[in-house]
């Protein structure tokens, strides 16, 4: 991911012939790919950009330490520097260095981990105090598997989570694997069920106000 000849671990940005951006931060460094926009990525399952144009991606921790990220040009987002996940083994990463100047903090990191996988901005009617909420689908069986909802804020830090909300808990930890919305204001969920599991077969959930 800290490679500067490596495309792996990185946010790239490219036009849709394959050419380069001229506003791409790395372009002339010598020993690194021109594509790079951003460095120090884990493992990204999803990416989506907000009402501003902002870009997110929501991404897998090793063990613990999956992060929501905000991505900016040129930034390096640390991993495997700084992290706050832990090997496989249960060992820390980098001595547990979890900070490091230069290097960006997430917005938010879950740890255990949630196993993000698809994740969506709402910016619909049907709910409209969810209206800029992030929606991000979970397959991690110690989380317990829920659709997580994220209320964003603005700081002078920065953008913070000010709340979080966990959907679709009741439907006993089932895998999430995405969840986008509709043109019709609804959010859709799609299920990943194991070929084994009783709770089989895959479904798409359409999630909807309560009638009243």
């Amino acid at each position: 991911s800290q490679l500067p000849g490596s495309l792996m671990g990185k946010v790239l940005h490219i036009n849709t012939d394959g050419s380069i951006p001229p506003d791409n931060p790395f372009i002339g460094r010598p020993g690194t790919r021109p594509e790079i926009w951003a460095f120090g990525v884990r493992d990204a399952q999803s990416m989506a950009f907000d009402a501003q144009g902002r870009l997110w991606t929501a991404e897998n921790g090793p063990m613990g330490g999956d992060e929501l990220n905000l991505i900016e040009r040129g930034k390096n987002y640390g991993f495997p520097v700084i992290t706050y996940g832990r090997e496989y083994t249960g060992e820390p990463i980098n001595g547990g260095l979890t900070a490091k100047e230069g290097l960006e903090q997430p917005v938010y990191f879950w740890t255990p981990s949630v196993a993000p996988s698809g994740m969506t901005f709402y910016t619909g009617s049907l709910f409209p105090e969810w209206r800029g909420d992030l929606f991000i689908a979970t397959m991690s069986p110690l989380f317990g598997r829920k659709v997580i909802r994220l209320v964003l804020k603005e700081t002078p830090e920065g953008m913070r989570v000010a709340g979080e909300e966990f959907l679709l808990a009741e439907l006993g930890g089932i895998r999430f694997r995405d969840v986008k919305q509709g043109p019709d204001g609804a959010l859709y969920v799609l299920t990943d069920v194991r070929p084994s599991s009783p709770a089989g077969p895959d479904k798409i959930l359409r999630l909807v106000p309560k009638k009243r």
